[in-house]
């Protein structure tokens, strides 16, 4: 089992899946779900080489290299720490 840790929280998920919905459960920011808004920016504390590849919509948003879309991206294994982006 994999783990996503927001906030002080934490919730389990199966390896190799989504991890938007943990993400939205834990409080992370959702609005269009499909990778084309960018509400969901979030950055990795810790984890990032859990995370799979970028994604094409991912790429268009030119992320720094500790950003990523939470509607877009799975989890391999592991554990991985995130914190929304405070503009």
């Amino acid at each position: 089992m994999a783990k996503i840790m927001f906030s002080g929280k934490g919730k389990e998920i199966k390896n190799n899946n989504s991890i938007a919905e943990a993400s939205e459960e834990l409080g992370v920011t959702f609005g269009c779900h499909d990778g084309l808004c960018g509400t969901c920016l979030v950055v990795v504390e810790s984890g990032m080489e859990n995370l799979t590849s970028l994604t094409k919509n991912e790429e268009i948003f030119g992320l720094e290299d500790d950003q990523r879309l939470a509607c877009q991206v799975k989890i391999k294994s592991g554990t991985v720490k995130l914190r929304e982006l405070k503009c």
